[in-house]
């Protein structure tokens, strides 16, 4: 059985780093609590997490700092691997 990567002492040096740098979800725009952590951290919907602007299914990077990104565990289930951000709701009042 392979070891997971995401287990390893980079991916969790990547996730250091990123946490960090205390910026807000890249995908909808609105702070992280960078409080909250160790086991509720997995549960609670507005924890951080480390999000991959390329997802991994996509060929993104595991490693690469420069497709992470900070998230909420919500925003970054929410996405799935879609490539695109988030859009607005367009009014169809013309």
């Amino acid at each position: 059985m392979a070891d997971n990567p995401r287990n390893g002492r980079p991916y969790r040096r990547l996730c250091t780093q990123q946490r960090a740098l205390g910026l807000p979800c890249w995908w909808c725009g609105r702070e992280i609590d960078y409080q909250i952590i160790g086991p509720e951290a997995g549960r609670h919907p507005y924890a951080f997490t480390l999000d991959h602007q390329v997802p991994l299914s996509r060929g993104g990077s595991l490693l690469d700092p420069a497709n992470a990104r900070s998230a909420h565990r919500r925003c970054n289930s929410q996405r799935g691997n879609r490539l695109t951000t988030a859009q607005p709701i367009a009014s169809r009042r013309w």
